[in-house]
């Protein structure tokens, strides 16, 4: 009988692989009822689609995918140097995402060219290839992680934020404690002055007495509640089930809050004012660049960045474009929140760091 480890490989094995294959036999089915419609219901050209769909999977299945995966399997010596980006993700990106979106490309100009309208693949996109997307990213994050039992991977990583009170005590230094009874020639009157480096007497007094010197010392001035605390809190009385938590189920949900955006912007592009204009291809291209971001390991600095570059800047002006010609085909909540993360960050990570923005008396 296999172990479980065993069968928890073959599962996420499989369930990447059909994340790759099905959202191909998927859309070139549809290209090919397209083409058969266009050429006027021929038989030859809908086959010919499904079986050029059926010879790519199997080419890249066998040279690309297969091999692969047994590099990463087998040859770990190489592959646990790579850290900072992950080589599955790239791989279904190329094979898979881009094909996808290149189809649904294609399927707009085809009609545009023949000036017939008969399918803008709008709920395809969304529902398909971005949910095999979100799978495989998801299978990447929770593969360190048992199935079964407590989670081992993830929860040392994850904080409860709750209300806890910091303090911002203003600390005296020891020049404004020793000036008020400092002579004419700085010395402290009545004691001996300090030889070899040996504190004076009134130095020797307060450092004897720590509780005092802190006391007096350190006086709280402004407390902030619900700050972020490093130590998780739980609760145990009647309603204590409602504090728990797994980072494994969390997994799932901040993978799809992840990809929102992506899945909203190529809703956009199943608008059939939009996917018969010249706007599809600048849309596409655009979200296959957001897609970019999932081959950055979740924890890598570098997302910060790629979110700014590859999502947020670039969505908020095509949004701001296609209101401005389409009207309100996207909601405006999405670009409030592209320019608000793009502020944000060109703020706190480089203005921050300007001379004017260092001083004391600001904010």
């Amino acid at each position: 009988m296999p172990s479980g480890k065993t069968v928890k490989l073959i599962l996420y094995e499989v369930l990447q692989f059909a994340a790759l294959i099905v959202p191909i036999f998927v859309i070139m089915e549809r290209f090919a009822s397209l083409i058969r419609d266009v050429k006027g219901r021929d038989l030859t050209a809908y086959w010919l689609v499904v079986a050029t769909s059926i010879a790519y999977v199997t080419s890249v299945t066998l040279l690309v995918w297969v091999p692969l995966k047994y590099l990463i399997l087998k040859q770990r010596s190489f592959f646990t140097e790579i850290t900072q980006w992950r080589p599955t993700a790239l791989a279904y990106l190329i094979l898979c995402t881009l094909p996808c979106f290149a189809i649904l490309i294609a399927t707009s100009k085809v009609q545009v060219d023949r000036g017939h309208t008969f399918d803008h693949f709008a709920e395809l996109p969304v529902s398909l290839v971005l949910f095999s997307l979100i799978c495989v990213d998801v299978i990447e994050r929770i593969r360190p992680c048992r199935l079964v039992g407590q989670s081992d991977s993830l929860d040392h990583d994850l904080d409860m934020a709750g209300p806890t009170f910091t303090y911002l005590e203003q600390v005296t230094t020891i020049s404004s404690q020793l000036q008020p009874d400092e002579g004419q020639n700085g010395l402290t009157q009545g004691h001996p002055e300090a030889r070899n480096g040996s504190a004076t007497g009134r130095w020797q007094d307060l450092t004897g007495s720590p509780s005092r010197s802190t006391l007096s010392s350190r006086l709280p001035s402004t407390s902030y509640v619900y700050s972020s605390s490093s130590r998780p809190r739980s609760y145990s009385g009647p309603l204590g089930f409602l504090w728990k938590r797994d980072g494994r189920s969390e997994v799932f949900a901040d993978s799809f809050l992840f990809w929102l955006d992506t899945a909203e912007m190529i809703r956009v592009a199943g608008e059939p004012l939009v996917f018969y204009s010249a706007w599809v291809f600048p849309i596409y291209i655009l979200t296959f660049l957001s897609t970019l971001r999932v081959v950055i390991t979740p924890n890598n600095p570098l997302l910060s960045f790629a979110g700014f570059a590859l999502q947020d800047l670039p969505f908020f002006i095509i949004r701001v474009a296609l209101i401005v010609v389409f009207g309100y085909v996207t909601p405006v909540l999405y670009a409030l929140k592209n320019v608000l993360v793009s502020l944000t960050f060109i703020y706190f990570t480089f203005l921050t760091k300007l001379k004017i923005f260092k001083r004391q008396s600001m904010f």
